[in-house]
């Protein structure tokens, strides 16, 4: 007799081409979670690679017949453990359907499969002199559907906002196999609940994105870039709060001590080391324009107590200093076991919880280096410690529930962008009151009553 494994494969292999269902253990390796660190895994029981809507609605109809539960997947970049498998679940890896469907200059928007890679579709909608705002700084590897599950954001959120101002419409397969198609074609419409904005951020919880119609911008100027050198952090804190009151920077970025060291030893560049933090804006209007604007963030980090502040004149240098930020991650990665947080806050509360972190660090006894977008209130404190020490291991994992809570008691939140996932799952029960909760147990049986779609993930822990 015919295993329920073996019945379930078979039924696979059935509606998929050769070579899209996997069960080799060795070779679900890779598929059993993404790049979170501490973030716990389990072992997949199969790997389906779809390429078509009608192939993930055969997927989603075999699943949902016999109860196992599916994890949906993009590049795994994610870090909040959103990706990862349960014990004898199905992986739903979409990386395989990636077309471009189509870019309507006219319309402004594209049309997009959810494996394509976010700097893929910038490259495309470049050569039409459009431009996709969303920029995470996985952007090179990251897919659009990973995008969409934990509304990711990026440098430009500051100005343009995270995926989810991005989205017009998306076609969605259900948990039981049926399709839908939501949203409008327009820039603007008000037709009925806004389920768009229901399932961006979902964490596949919900249903699996095939296709999503994505607004396009004009292309920006070429950007002017301004540099400050801190000696404390708070004075650059207090620099971000008044420059959001002067100017609308396209990205506004920190990066502390910890952080610039790391960088520089990871990737000499000729940094300020001695800095206590480095803030980096950019302007994208046109000209003059941004010049203005750039001089205006200029004075104000002045004011602010700045050993250091000038409009960059060199367009190399200011690449310079953006790939410097954007080698925030995996400079501190190198340094040994990590944990890294996300949390966001109101801009005004900035400057309470940068010292916060510095507090958490010397109470915890492990080091912190911050970096993020000051100018939405997002940081990204990345806690390092020593590998193979489960002593400093505990202190980390003590460091980052008391980072969750003080976003919290500053008024903010347990995650900006990466996504609630299994790492944060625990403690989103603090910042939902309970009719919220319920109000998310009754949309999850709503759309996924059997619950089969990741499970697990993103919804309060219930006790």
């Amino acid at each position: 007799m015919r295993t329920s494994r073996e019945t379930l494969v078979g039924a696979l292999e059935a509606d998929l081409p050769d070579g899209a269902v996997v069960t080799d253990p060795d070779l679900l390796v890779p598929y059993r979670n993404d790049q979170a660190s501490g973030a716990e895994a389990g072992q997949p029981a199969v790997a389906v690679f779809p390429r078509t809507t009608g192939q993930v609605q055969a997927v989603m109809r075999a699943a949902h017949a016999r109860g196992v539960p599916v994890v949906p997947r993009g590049a795994g970049s994610g870090l909040s453990g959103g990706a990862n498998a349960t014990d004898g679940c199905m992986v739903l890896c979409l990386d395989r359907m990636d077309a471009i469907r189509d870019i309507r200059p006219a319309d402004g928007y594209a049309v997009v499969e959810p494996g394509v890679i976010n700097q893929r579709l910038r490259d495309a909608a470049r050569t039409h002199d459009l431009w996709y705002a969303p920029d995470p700084a996985s952007r090179d590897w990251c897919t659009i559907g990973g995008n969409i599950a934990t509304n990711a954001g990026g440098l430009c959120c500051v100005k343009y906002g995270s995926t989810r101002d991005a989205v017009l419409g998306l076609e969605v397969v259900l948990a039981d196999g049926r399709v839908t198609r939501i949203g409008r074609r327009g820039i603007k419409g008000v037709a009925g609940y806004d389920l768009v904005s229901l399932f961006v951020g979902s964490e596949g919880t919900l249903g699996v994105v095939t296709e999503a119609r994505l607004r396009l911008r004009p292309l920006p100027a070429p950007p002017t870039t301004a540099i400050a050198v801190f000696p404390d952090l708070v004075s650059a804190g207090l620099a971000v709060e008044s420059i959001m009151t002067v100017a609308t920077p396209s990205l506004l970025e920190l990066m502390d001590a910890t952080t610039l060291a790391a960088v520089e030893r990871f990737q000499p560049m000729g940094l300020d080391t001695s800095a206590a933090a480095l803030l980096l804006a950019q302007s994208d209007l046109p000209g003059q324009a941004g010049e203005a604007e750039a001089d205006a963030v200029v004075s104000v980090c002045e004011a602010a107590g700045a050993t250091e502040s000038y409009r960059s004149e060199d367009p190399v240098q200011a690449d310079m200093l953006l790939g410097a930020r954007r080698l925030a991650f995996p400079a501190l990665e190198r340094l040994g076991a990590w944990l890294l947080d996300d949390i966001a806050v109101p801009r005004s509360r900035l400057v309470e919880t940068i010292n916060g972190i510095e507090r958490i660090a010397a109470t915890r006894d492990v080091v912190i280096g911050t970096f993020g977008h000051a100018g939405d209130g997002n940081l990204h404190p990345m806690i390092v410690y020593p590998r193979e020490d489960p002593d400093a291991g505990r202190r980390a994992l003590a460091a980052f529930d008391d980072l969750l809570d003080l976003a919290l008691k500053a008024g903010g939140t347990v995650s900006g962008e990466h996504g609630i996932g299994v790492i944060k799952r625990r403690v989103l029960a603090d910042e939902l009151d309970p009719v919220a909760q319920s109000l998310h147990d009754s949309i999850k049986q709503a759309f996924d009553p059997i619950g089969i779609l990741n499970p697990g993930k993103a919804l309060p822990l219930r006790p």
